[in-house]
C-alpha cells in the first residue's frame, strides 16, 4: 500500500479505484475529490487562482494521500510535478488509459477546466503530452476502453500481489 492509479482524465481512475479499494479492503482516496472537499470545485480554483495555484494545492493533497494505506486515484495532471513522480518511485502504480472514441461520452457535459477550450482534441493533446510521465511512474498499464471494471480490478489485484 498504497496502490496508486494514474492516467488521463476520463480513464476510469475514480470508478476503478473505488471498486479496487473495496476489493482489497482498503480506504479509497480520490485526490481530486479531496481537493474539492477542502477548497471547492476545481474549475473554480482554476478560474479564481489559475492552474499554478491549483497545482500547489494538488501537490499537498497528493503528498498526504501517498502516505496513507489506501488505494489512491491521482488527478490526470498530478504527474506533472517532479516531487510527485519521485514519491511514486517504488509504489504500486497503475496507469489507466482509454481511447479517444470511448472517452468522449465520458467527458461530455463535464466541468473539467483544461477541456473547456478544445474538447476531445485538447484531451488527446494533453494525454499525449503526459503519456511519457505516466509511463515513467507506472509498473502496469491497462486500457480501460473495452474492459469491465471487475476485470480491471482483478488484473490490478493479481499484479499488486505481495505489494499491496
Amino acid at each position: 500500500m498504497p496502490i496508486v492509479l494514474v492516467g488521463p482524465m476520463g480513464s476510469g481512475k475514480s470508478r476503478v479505484g473505488a471498486r479496487l479499494a473495496a476489493s482489497v479492503g482498503a480506504p479509497f482516496v480520490d485526490t481530486d475529490q479531496r481537493i474539492v472537499e477542502r477548497h471547492g470545485p476545481i474549475a473554480e480554483i482554476f478560474d479564481r487562482e489559475g492552474e499554478a495555484a491549483f497545482r500547489v494545492i494538488e501537490r499537498e493533497v497528493v503528498a498526504e494521500a501517498l502516505r496513507e494505506e489506501a488505494v489512491v486515484s491521482l488527478g490526470g495532471g498530478a504527474v506533472l510535478d517532479a516531487d510527485t513522480r519521485a514519491d511514486l518511485a517504488g509504489l504500486a502504480v497503475v496507469r489507466l488509459d482509454v481511447r479517444p472514441e470511448a472517452v468522449a461520452p465520458r467527458l461530455s457535459g463535464g466541468t473539467r477546466p483544461l477541456l473547456a477550450d478544445g474538447g476531445i482534441e485538447r484531451w488527446i493533446r494533453i494525454r499525449e503530452e503526459r503519456r511519457p510521465l505516466y509511463d515513467e511512474v507506472a509498473g502496469l498499464s491497462i486500457d480501460t476502453t473495452r474492459r469491465s471494471v471487475a476485470r480491471i480490478v482483478a488484473e490490478i489485484t493479481e499484479w499488486a500481489g505481495g505489494r499491496a
